[in-house]
């Protein structure tokens, strides 16, 4: 479980970020979703510890993100390139990630054949260094890399971008199955609101730092937040 105590982030005097009470269960597929600058990001990194706040707290199974490091065992991310080495190949790129979470190598040889349907066969075998490979191939291996080593917490920040519409649809099936099946918690930010509403069983809307929306995804989600971003809403 993943709970927000109070949690304010500010530069200066504008405040980013403001969540009075949030908790994300386990085994919930919960998705994010605002316009630039609605806090989606700043959210994500106060989770992972990456910026401190400036009120309140993170906690993951109770325990605290910014006074303990045992949260990160069960949790991992990705957020953008950053998180990839440019200079490995996919395969030891993968391999370094087992190795810190535990896994031996055949682990990982094992695991990562489960996504040669993913890959398409432009990521195992093809002799490129991560930094050569196309944002969509990039994006591919830090999904992938996030899911390695069994996290109980994954967080993806708009894991679609970039990708072909086939690949849209196959990681779309990958991530329902890592939620239904590996009763795992992922937390998706993400623009594409027909996307996050496949995916996810809950939503937070965003704006200007605060929540404005925290719904249950339905037949109806879709057009409840196409309405919320219109132009005559968003900018009251």
């Amino acid at each position: 479980m993943i709970e927000f105590k109070n949690l304010i982030k500010k530069y200066g005097e504008n405040t980013v970020l403001n969540i009075p009470e949030l908790i994300i269960p386990k085994g919930q597929s919960f998705g994010l979703v605002g316009n630039n600058g609605a806090g989606k990001t700043t959210m994500f990194n106060l989770i992972l510890d990456l910026i401190s706040p400036t009120k309140g707290y993170v906690m993951i199974n109770g325990v605290r993100v910014d006074k303990s490091e045992d949260w990160k065992y069960s949790t991992s991310a990705y957020l953008d390139e950053s998180f990839l080495i440019g200079y490995l190949f996919p395969e030891e790129y993968f391999l370094m990630l087992g190795s810190l979470r535990g896994w031996q190598k055949q682990d990982v040889v094992d695991f990562i054949k489960d996504f040669n349907e993913l890959f398409n066969g432009e990521i195992i075998g093809v002799k490129k260094y991560i930094r050569d490979l196309s944002k969509g191939n990039q994006k591919k291996v830090g999904v992938v890399g996030a899911l390695i080593g069994d996290p109980e917490f994954i967080l993806l920040d708009e894991p679609f971008a970039n990708l072909d519409p086939t690949t849209q649809i196959r990681l779309k099936k990958l991530l329902r199955k890592t939620v239904q099946d590996d009763q795992k918690t992922v937390l998706i930010s993400s623009h594409n609101l027909n996307h996050i509403t496949e995916v996810t069983e809950r939503i937070v809307v965003l704006d200007k730092g605060n929540m404005e929306m925290d719904i249950v995804t339905n037949e109806k989600t879709l057009k409840e937040l196409e309405d919320f971003f219109t132009v005559e809403n968003i900018e009251r």
